[in-house]
């Protein structure tokens, strides 16, 4: 009964805001960039692969959301709302970019130090009581997972960066995707099950010099994370 009374307090509160931002509230607005521009950016940033890419993308994104506000008569929630844009305009600025720039510049992305994107996601695998060795390691098996991940095939990949790196629940994910809820936990398995292939190769290889513990085979779904010097899949 808590979670249900929880849940219409959020779904007021959100009424509240998307009214205030219909009316064209500078607070409201304020409110929405600081609350989803960093996620944004994130997610948009995963798909694209680009900093400066991202950045123009995320600018777009809020620039779609500002003017589509009016339309938005709370079918979805706010954020799946949002992230459903996000992904649209992610997709169609990564598809201009085959088109424009793909033989102007190498097609894997670089690993260049400092990316906004990097450091967000430095900041949340590393142990900052690490050595630097192994805060190195911690870089180098995260760049490896991020170029298997983005090798994954469509829709896979769009629904483990949902679910393993923006942490949205099932419920959310189908909204966004459009999709059920039994379908999003099947291109989850399938798309765990890839990318942990696409990973042992690595693991074995390198394995013992960066201290790396190889997962056996699940016996159901799987989920893979990176930390603590580990690629872990766990049930």
């Amino acid at each position: 009964m808590g979670d249900f009374v929880s849940a219409i307090g959020v779904r007021a509160e959100e009424a509240a805001i998307v009214a205030e931002l219909k009316a064209g509230s500078e607070e409201a607005y304020a409110w929405l960039i600081g609350e989803f521009q960093r996620p944004v950016y994130g997610l948009v940033y995963r798909i694209v692969s680009d900093p400066a890419d991202a950045a123009d993308t995320t600018q777009d994104v809020f620039l779609k959301v500002f003017r589509g506000i009016k339309n938005f008569h709370g079918e979805s929630s706010l954020k799946t709302w949002i992230y459903r844009i996000a992904l649209h305009e992610a997709a169609n600025r990564k598809r201009w970019w085959f088109r424009h720039k793909a033989y102007e510049a190498p097609i894997e992305p670089g690993d260049s130090d400092g990316a906004p994107g990097d450091e967000a996601m430095r900041n949340a695998l590393t142990d900052h009581g690490d050595s630097p060795f192994d805060n190195v390691a911690h870089r180098e098996v995260q760049a490896q997972v991020d170029r298997e991940l983005r090798n994954l095939p469509e829709p896979y990949r769009t629904t483990l960066i949902l679910r393993d790196l923006e942490e949205m629940s099932y419920e959310e994910i189908a909204e966004v995707l459009q999709i059920s809820v039994g379908t999003v936990k099947s291109r989850l398995t399938r798309g765990r099950q890839a990318l942990k292939e696409r990973l042992m190769p690595y693991v074995r290889k390198v394995g013992a010099e960066l201290g790396l513990t190889a997962p056996e085979e699940p016996e159901s779904e799987t989920r893979i994370a990176v930390g603590g010097g580990r690629v872990e899949v766990t049930p």
